[in-house]
């Protein structure tokens, strides 16, 4: 499985997609945080589709969307998407948009999201477990790093540590 660390994916803001101000339209920043979702699930081996002909549907239950600086027709910028679990049913995309090469930050987000059964009863499907493993792992780790003495955080295979 791809590391988890953080998925990148690059835009360009089409025309069609400003409003009457000349700046992209709210509700378009949630198409591009899907699309980026899609893609992370789809990188790490999971093809949203296949999943719903599964009867597991990954549906979005709370979106939480700070605009913090307008993006213009033209402007390439970047959806960077983390996964974070926070129950056993619940997980979260956290995703920023940015516009390099300064960085810029245009939107933070928070996306809680649930897999639910063609009825709608909220489900632990194991086909995603190892996906949430990873981001667990990774999640432990980083909470490690601030503990571990920097000697051995860059210490090579190779090197002895004190």
């Amino acid at each position: 499985m791809p590391n988890l660390e953080s998925f990148p994916l690059v835009f360009e803001v089409r025309d069609y997609e400003c409003d009457l101000q000349g700046i992209v339209n709210n509700a378009v920043y949630q198409h591009y945080l899907e699309h980026a979702r899609h893609q992370f699930l789809k990188r790490h081996g999971f093809n949203f589709a296949q999943l719903a002909k599964r009867g597991i549907n990954l549906v979005v239950v709370r979106a939480e969307v700070d605009y913090k600086f307008p993006l213009v027709s033209g402007d390439v910028f970047v959806v960077e998407s983390r996964l974070v679990r926070l129950s056993l049913v619940r997980f979260a995309f956290l995703q920023d948009i940015f516009r390099p090469p300064d960085r810029k930050l245009i939107l933070k987000a928070r996306v809680v999201c649930a897999a639910m059964d063609k009825i709608g009863k909220p489900i632990v499907p194991k086909v995603l477990e190892p996906l949430f493993q990873a981001a667990s792992d990774l999640k432990k780790r980083n909470s490690l790093i601030g503990k571990i003495p920097l000697c051995r955080l860059l210490a090579t295979d190779n090197q002895e540590l004190p």
